[in-house]
């Protein structure tokens, strides 16, 4: 893996959604759903994105997409900058990153049996394809996520959630990606099947050099894909590092909180459980400090000053932490 040569990079990105203004003359006021977002992905990695409902991890995931435009900052896919791109080279852009999603019925029309959904997203990417290649990958995108090939005959009521999330992991595969954003794609399954889809992810990602951006509130799952991990609070990113940096030795309050509900990963460790106080601060606010200042047990005078960048803690690791306790 070569982290030298990200496949998706993103530099300070921002996102607001402007409110509705009670009366003409109000001042404009925003929920700033992600304040300067900077990360990579390299191919064949696992980027997992972790925090609390509400963080911001679903926008940065659709914005990564293109479902959402952004409001500031810029995003690159293998060097070229796709933001702002126009419609045709969007459609390129499209081709190579795909999103599955929580709900896999929802990317299903009833309508339509397994067959035609697979194939509609084939005939719209590769259009020189004759009827009887179409249905040759529909079989081999049935086949490659583990799926009988009869069940191209099949309505989408008739299959469980698993083999739902296995289809739709067939659909976005449809276009041969690059990068697949995963948005809580096991959160609605079993917990027998959340690890066959982890299994079937890490399988494909070996088999296709896929980039996986992860995004996920459940950390055990997480511990089991990860490369690397990447934790946000209130729309930015408060520490990133490999799995184990990030598991084994959290730096930033916040990284320990969400995580002392992990359970331990040495035998016989106690299990441990930080509780927060304060106030979460409001998505509309501006901050001129520290995000997660007003809930820190460890606050200090400058917290509230100035944020603190992500910066690495050694030059030897891209184990970084946004927090002045750590060599500000």
């Amino acid at each position: 893996m070569n982290r030298q040569d990200p496949i998706l990079e993103l530099q300070q990105i921002f996102k607001d959604y402007p409110l509705r203004k009670p009366h003409p003359f109000a001042t404009p006021r925003s929920v700033k759903a992600l304040t300067g977002v900077s990360l990579s992905i390299a191919r064949g990695e696992t980027l997992a994105l972790v925090g609390e409902s509400g963080c911001g991890k679903s926008t940065l995931g659709k914005c990564v997409v293109g479902l959402q435009g952004i409001s500031d900052g810029a995003i690159r896919f293998d060097g070229i900058r796709i933001d702002g791109l126009g419609r045709g080279r969007r459609q390129a852009y499209n081709k190579q990153v795909q999103m599955i999603f929580q709900d896999p019925l929802s990317s299903l029309n009833p309508r339509k049996r397994i067959g035609d959904a697979l194939a509609e997203p084939v005939r719209n990417y590769r259009p020189q394809l004759t009827s009887v290649q179409v249905a040759e990958e529909v079989q081999r995108l049935l086949t490659l996520v583990r799926m009988p090939v009869d069940s191209a005959g099949r309505w989408p009521h008739e299959f469980s959630g698993g083999q739902a999330q296995r289809i739709a992991i067939a659909r976005a595969l449809a276009s041969k990606p690059d990068l697949i954003v995963c948005d809580e794609a096991t959160s609605a399954l079993d917990v027998s099947i959340k690890a066959q889809i982890v299994n079937l992810l890490k399988e494909l990602q070996a088999e296709l050099n896929l980039a996986l951006l992860f995004i996920s509130h459940d950390l055990g799952i997480v511990r089991s894909i990860a490369h690397r991990v990447a934790v946000m609070y209130r729309g930015t990113i408060v520490e990133q590092g490999t799995g184990d940096e990030v598991f084994h030795s959290p730096q930033h309050p916040y990284s320990q909180a969400l995580l002392s509900a992990v359970l331990p990963l040495r035998p016989g460790a106690r299990r441990t459980h930080a509780r927060l106080e304060g106030e979460v601060p409001s998505t509309t606010a501006d901050l001129a400090g520290c995000p997660f200042e007003s809930r820190c047990p460890k606050r200090f005078d400058a917290c509230s000053a100035a944020r603190p960048p992500l910066i690495r803690l050694d030059e030897r690791s891209d184990h970084s932490v946004a927090c002045f306790l750590h060599g500000h």
